[in-house]
C-alpha cells in the first residue's frame, strides 16, 4: 500500500547555486543545438539573462573579503 509522506516531516526540496549554474548550461546547450523555436527565443533569452545576472550577483556576494590587518 502506498503511504502518503507527512508534509511536516518531509524535507523540503533544495535548489543550490550549482543547480542554477547547471540550468544555465542546459539552456546554452539547448540553444546551440537549435532546441527553441524562433518565437520562444525572446522568453528563453530573458530567463537566461535573469538567471545569469542572479548567479553573478550572488557569487560576488559570496566571495571572501580581505580581513583588515589586526593591530
Amino acid at each position: 500500500m502506498y503511504e502518503v509522506p507527512n508534509i511536516e516531516t518531509a524535507e523540503a526540496p533544495q535548489i543550490t547555486l550549482v543547480d542554477l549554474q547547471n540550468t544555465l548550461r542546459i539552456i546554452d546547450v539547448a540553444a546551440e543545438r537549435g532546441a527553441f523555436k524562433g518565437g520562444e527565443l525572446t522568453s528563453v533569452g530573458a530567463v537566461r539573462d535573469k538567471l545569469a545576472a542572479f548567479l553573478e550577483a550572488t557569487m560576488r556576494q559570496e566571495e571572501p573579503t580581505e580581513e583588515e590587518p589586526k593591530a
